[in-house]
């Protein structure tokens, strides 16, 4: 801050003399905030030369794109629980940044973007990159705020963060003018705006329990964010102690130890087909956190209005999010935390629930079992040799595609290993997610999985984990084509194939450019001593993983999809 003397008002706050920018600068670390990321613009050189002042204090991560940027901010929400922060320049630098502000949304994710913006007097003119933000964002973000004065700046980040994290987390945009960050005012850093307990309400416990005391097939999906490490803690318990069988929605399969034998597995794109039935048989669907989206739903299937009206239990932090899917038989809006927290506590329901999980856990045993596949290199092979690689704390970052099934389907998350994901499918994640784990959690492993598709959108952002010297895995899943998309071109429109194919380069070849490991990996005797030598490597080691298109997915193949594509138009 540039004031040597500041005052005191009487709340005994601070009165600093300072600019816009370093107001900002400021809030963010009273906000306690340990790193930005960041595509430097010259909208806000104000902010950029307030961090150099605590360097020490703020980790700044330069990017190669803002996508990456903003990828990785909501990744460190996302894994962390605290507000990501991204900064980027106006017009495209904003707009390149937008798709990690539509993954924060949907995946509910505390996140602030910081956008530099034209002078204040020459807004409306279409001036040099102009945007309306506040229309750009409108349906992305929670809320978007223009700073239009430096003395609200720091109390504007604040509400910022605030908003961020409250409620159903979420982005929130706030835009700086580049001549209000230059202005010097005389302003207060206000204090973080402290996040209101959630209490479950008592009445909705006991209604909730004795649902459960009723049920004879109960089943509980957990989902959504705002889980803490207690929470996560205090949902197995309660699992436990009720002998309740467990599966996650989409992309959230940290939320339960997945050795646990109450856990069964994940509400996702093309779940266990067993897991399924399972839950439309089930006479109580428990959702805690779940958003109930198109993917967990299969389109908005898994439940009719009817089944729903007198099965379904929905506990959402936001209650605007209570009967938007399906009107349930009882819906509370609570955090997890606070539901968590109150439901350990709960008597035991019944004894006769264990052979209903005991069946339930069995066939995600069952479903987990590598099935042979086609080809030199069996992915299942080599996804069990990975599980028993990985460290206990290790975090695996997925990227969007069919390949990412491997993963789901084959690792195991919980207790202190991580799993991220986009549950949006916003292609490009990966890389930059592995980037903010590193950056989260330096001293653990990290491995990313990514399609030569997705690696084609931010696979440069490997030279971000080089310049903050990470030691992050990088598996790319090289099949020659945008995989999923092959996938429902086959189904809709056999043999009539467009726009799918790829050439893809040397992926082991671009990695050692960039002064990263790069190995080749084409048969199963190749992956586990590759797997380890990048391990050993202890910087960016890129594995490129070939295989054949074919194997399209975990359970079936393109060969398969077409013939029966084919079939059915014959008949």
């Amino acid at each position: 801050m540039s004031d040597q003397d500041p005052r005191h008002t009487d709340d005994n706050s601070i009165i600093h003399t300072a600019t816009g920018g370093q107001l900002i600068v400021q809030a963010l670390v009273t906000h306690d905030v340990e790193a930005v990321f960041c595509v430097p613009g010259e909208s806000y050189l104000n902010v950029l030369d307030a961090l150099y002042d605590v360097q020490d204090r703020v980790r700044l991560v330069t990017c190669r794109h803002e996508n990456g940027a903003s990828f990785m901010a909501e990744a460190y929400a996302k894994l962390t629980g605290r507000v990501g922060v991204c900064m980027v320049t106006r017009g495209p630098g904003a707009c390149n940044a937008s798709i990690g502000v539509h993954t924060a949304f949907q995946d509910s994710s505390p996140m602030v973007l910081l956008v530099g913006h034209v002078r204040r007097e020459d807004i409306g003119r279409e001036a040099f990159q102009e945007v309306d933000f506040a229309q750009m964002f409108a349906p992305l973000a929670k809320a978007v705020r223009m700073i239009d004065k430096a003395e609200q700046a720091a109390a504007d980040v604040a509400w910022a963060f605030d908003v961020a994290a409250s409620g159903r987390p979420g982005p929130v945009v706030l835009v700086l003018p580049e001549d209000m960050l230059r202005d010097t005012v005389e302003a207060c850093v206000p204090a973080p705006i402290p996040q209101a307990p959630v209490h479950m309400d008592e009445g909705d416990l006991e209604r909730i329990h004795h649902r459960l005391c009723q049920a004879k097939r109960p089943l509980l999906m957990v989902g959504g964010s705002r889980w803490s490490e207690q929470a996560r803690a205090d949902i197995l318990e309660f699992a436990e102690k009720m002998d309740l069988p467990v599966c996650c929605s989409m992309r959230r399969l940290d939320i339960i130890d997945n050795i646990h034998p109450c856990f069964v597995g994940e509400m996702g794109i093309a779940p266990n087909p067993n897991l399924l039935q399972r839950i439309k048989d089930a006479d109580l669907l428990l959702v805690v956190g779940a958003r109930l989206g198109e993917m967990t739903t299969q389109g908005y299937t898994l439940l009719s209005a009817e089944d729903a009206a007198h099965k379904l239990v929905h506990v959402h932090v936001d209650a605007s999010e209570l009967g938007k899917v399906f009107s349930p038989a009882i819906g509370v809006a609570c955090t997890p935390e606070g539901f968590a927290k109150a439901a350990k506590n709960l008597a035991p329901a019944a004894d006769h629930w264990a052979t209903w999980r005991a069946q339930a856990r069995a066939d995600y045993d069952a479903w987990r079992r590598p099935r042979s596949v086609p080809g030199s290199l069996d992915l299942a092979q080599a996804m069990q040799e990975l599980d028993a690689l990985l460290d206990d704390d290790a975090v695996v970052a997925v990227d969007a595609g069919n390949f990412s099934g491997w993963a789901q389907r084959y690792l195991t998350y919980g207790k202190a290993r991580k799993f991220i994901g986009p549950t949006n499918g916003a292609m490009g994640f990966g890389v930059p997610g592995g980037v903010a784990a590193k950056t989260a959690y330096p001293g653990r492993q990290v491995v990313v999985f990514v399609g030569d598709g997705g690696f084609g959108m931010t696979g440069q952002e490997i030279a971000t984990a080089l310049q903050q010297k990470q030691n992050l895995i990088v598996l790319v899943f090289n099949n020659g084509v945008y995989g999923t998309i092959r996938m429902h071109q086959e189904r809709n429109h056999p043999t009539r194939v467009i726009a799918t194919d790829l050439v893809d380069p040397d992926y082991a070849a671009l990695a050692r450019a960039n002064g990263a490991f790069g190995e080749v990996v084409e048969t199963t005797a190749q992956f586990k001593p590759a797997l380890e030598s990048a391990i050993a490597a202890n910087t960016v080691a890129v594995l490129d993983v070939r295989y054949d298109a074919n194997i399209i997915s975990t359970s079936t193949t393109l060969d398969a999809i077409r013939q029966k594509a084919l079939d059915t138009q014959q008949s």
